[in-house]
C-alpha cells in the first residue's frame, strides 16, 4: 500500500526524475536519509520501474501526434504487437475495450510522415481496420 508519502514522492519524480534526493527530502519534509530509504524501498519493490526522458516544448511542439485505434483479433495480437514494438514513432500502445483491440500514440515531424507511419500500421499482417485521430493541443502532461 502506498503511502501520501509515496504518492507524493512519485509525483515529483513524474514532475522532475531527475530531481535530487535532498530536493525531494525537502519537499516531503523528511530527511535525506529517509527519502532515500523510501525512493530505494519504491525502485525494488517495483513501484518505481525506472526513468525516462521527456521531450521539452520546443520540440514536442514541433511534432503532430495522433491516436490511433486498431483492430487486430486475438490469434494475431502477439504477431501485430511485435511489429507495432519496433515502430519508433509509437509511443504508447493499449490494450482496450470495445469496437478496437488496441491503441497506440504516435509521434511524427509532419502531417505526412505521421501519414506513413498509419499506412504502415495499416499494412502490418493481421490489422483489420484502424481509426486516426490528430491530437490537436495537450491539456495535461503528467
Amino acid at each position: 500500500m502506498l503511502t501520501e508519502k509515496d504518492l507524493t514522492l512519485i509525483a515529483l519524480l513524474k514532475e522532475n526524475g531527475r530531481m535530487s534526493v535532498a530536493d525531494l527530502a525537502r519537499k516531503l519534509n523528511v530527511s535525506r536519509t529517509a527519502a532515500q530509504a523510501r525512493l530505494e524501498k519504491l525502485e525494488n519493490n517495483g513501484t518505481i520501474a525506472g526513468y525516462s526522458l521527456r521531450l521539452g516544448q520546443e520540440v514536442s511542439a514541433h511534432q503532430v501526434k495522433a491516436l490511433v485505434m486498431i483492430k487486430a483479433p486475438p490469434r494475431v495480437r502477439t504477431s501485430v504487437e511485435a511489429h507495432l514494438k519496433k515502430i519508433h514513432a509509437l509511443s504508447a500502445l493499449y490494450s482496450i475495450s470495445g469496437a478496437f483491440d488496441l491503441a497506440c500514440v504516435l509521434s511524427a515531424q509532419s502531417v505526412s510522415a505521421l501519414d506513413n507511419v498509419i499506412d504502415l500500421i495499416g499494412n502490418i499482417d493481421g490489422v483489420t481496420d484502424t481509426m486516426s485521430s490528430v491530437i490537436l493541443s495537450t491539456k495535461i502532461d503528467r
